[in-house]
């Protein structure tokens, strides 16, 4: 493994944010931003105006913190932006929807270069154009005075398409649980850097921008999926969310997970190997992949990407929850070394 060189640009007092003052900085991140397929008003009012064809808009928001998601010697201003937009865009398409704009506050500390912030939109736009989506408005401000985090806030908008929404609470015993995307590989490259390393390059990667299966969504409204969410807290975390809401008890398979999720060749084996540890532990506990859970019909046909890793049953004598081949997800995690899932206030 090879430790990362320093990212981001050098202060350049003359072109901070500060400096350049808001609204000039306003109309360069804009400029950087993309054009929105649903919008008739774009930026520069008091608000947009979107098309609604479906008549209903999805809607989610996540805040992401310096030092508490990214921070800026690790990941470039590009990452962050794509990391932004796709932690919102991956909760569109948990619904079954296609996003369809963005909306961005933004608090940062006057000093703050605007190139960075112009190449966060960049990376915002970059994570948002497969889909004829962008951003569309927001606000920005100054970080109080003993602050020196940037905060981003980031609300996604999406469209049905005529489906009907899939929630955490529709799964039913006898549904199979099945997963779309990577599970693992952001918890990896994290623990990477906390380490002082670069390498391997494609877990790295995978924690500065996440790729979440965005067309698995829609697809998996479309085969009758009964419920899903995103895996951006951790498999049983999220799980979790999905038995507690629906009353049943998710049993999931660790053979099946192993095989569909943990690569021999890939670096997840590797980097375990190196620092002593199970890649289990990051396949079943590490958030911020955005892979989608979701359960099926038993014998429905499952869309392309899916893999089928568990079973829903009647809820155990103490509850709803969450089994690792019958051990409860609190002990599987314990016995792994790991919390159970991202805590947001630990």
């Amino acid at each position: 493994m090879t430790r990362p060189r320093p990212l981001g640009l050098r202060p350049d007092p003359e072109d901070s944010a500060g400096a350049v003052g808001e609204f000039a900085l306003i109309d360069r991140v804009v400029a950087r931003s993309g054009t929105a397929a649903v919008a008739e008003v774009g930026p520069g009012d008091d608000a947009a105006v979107l098309r609604t064809p479906d008549g209903r808009v999805v809607a989610c928001t996540d805040v992401l913190v310096e030092g508490r998601h990214f921070r800026r010697d690790w990941s470039s201003a590009e990452d962050v932006g794509h990391k932004a937009a796709a932690a919102n865009l991956a909760d569109v398409a948990a619904m079954g929807a296609v996003p369809t704009a963005l909306l961005v506050g933004l608090a940062c500390p006057a000093d703050t270069p605007a190139a960075w912030l112009e190449d966060v939109a960049v990376g915002m736009a970059a994570e948002c154009a497969p889909f004829g989506a962008a951003v569309v408005g927001g606000d920005t401000s100054a970080s109080a005075p003993d602050s020196q985090a940037v905060v981003l806030s980031v609300t996604a908008l999406g469209d049905l398409g005529g489906r009907a929404p899939v929630l955490r609470s529709g799964a039913r015993p006898g549904d199979v649980v099945a997963v779309a995307g990577r599970l693992g590989w952001s918890a990896c490259g994290l623990a990477v850097l906390r380490r002082g390393f670069s390498s391997p390059i494609a877990a790295v990667r995978a924690h500065r921008r996440p790729a979440p299966p965005y067309a698995a969504g829609p697809a998996a409204a479309d085969a009758g999926a009964t419920a899903m969410c995103d895996t951006s807290d951790g498999l049983l975390a999220d799980a979790g969310h999905l038995a507690a809401d629906s009353g049943v008890l998710i049993e999931l398979d660790r053979a099946a997970l192993q095989q569909a999720f943990v690569d021999p060749a890939g670096p997840l084996p590797q980097v375990a190997a190196a620092l002593g540890g199970d890649p289990m532990a990051w396949v079943l506990t590490g958030g911020e992949d955005h892979a989608l859970v979701a359960t099926f019909p038993a014998g429905a046909d499952l869309p392309d990407g899916w893999a089928v890793v568990g079973a829903v049953h009647e809820p155990a004598d103490d509850g709803p929850g969450v089994r690792v081949d019958g051990v409860p997800a609190s002990r599987v995690a314990e016995e792994l070394g790991e919390g159970a899932g991202h805590v947001h206030f630990g």
